[in-house]
Formats: C-alpha cells, structure tokens, sequence
C-alpha cells in the first residue's frame, strides 16, 4: 500500500513538472512572437544608429559578430559606448531580428 502511495505521488509530481514545463515554454514561444524589431530599433537604437541605420553600424560585420555586439555592447574608441542589451532582456533570437531589421534600413 504505501508503496502505491509513493507511484501516485511521484506521477502527479511528474504531470505537475511537466504542465510547468508546458507552461514556461509556451510562455517563452509568445513572448518570441510579440518582438518587434522595427519598434525596438525605433525606441532603442535610432537615437545612435539613424533612422536608416546610417551612424555606427557596419553592416559588413558577420550577423554573429553584429548579435554578439547587441547582446554585449562594445566600446568604441569613443563614445558613445553601445549597451550590452543581453543585460537588458534582449534575447539572441530578437538580437538576430535586430540585426536584420538595420540591415534591410541600409539597402
């Protein structure tokens, strides 16, 4: 009996870690869906970077290279300095919208 008793338990702790699972992604997966690049770059970046992503951006760099920057920032040899926005909720996936977002200003 108390045997059946620790089975029960350990599968409703199962399907409760599971829902949370469940959850947390499905949360995750929205909070992907509502990014919008082209809002961020207009209450982020333009202020440094242009409208058309004209100051400060060299669109030559590699896109791992130009995310890796939005995510950690850089110190150029004089400021401004570009914020590390990983630090601020700035996920890879919305780093790389971001980057796509300034190259397609550029063209």
């Amino acid at each position: 009996m108390k045997t059946l008793k620790m089975m029960i338990l350990a599968a409703v702790a199962a399907v409760v870690v599971a829902g949370f699972a469940l959850i947390s992604a499905g949360a995750r997966a929205a909070h992907q869906e509502q990014f919008d690049a082209a809002a961020t770059f207009k209450t982020k970046c333009v202020a440094c970077h242009g409208a058309n992503a004209e100051k400060k951006f060299d669109a030559t760099l590699a896109d791992d290279d130009l995310v890796q920057i939005v995510l950690k920032g850089k110190k150029p040899e004089k400021p401004p300095n570009m914020p590390a926005y990983g630090e601020k909720g700035i996920t890879e996936e919305q780093a790389k919208a971001l980057v796509a977002h300034m190259k397609s200003l550029k063209k």
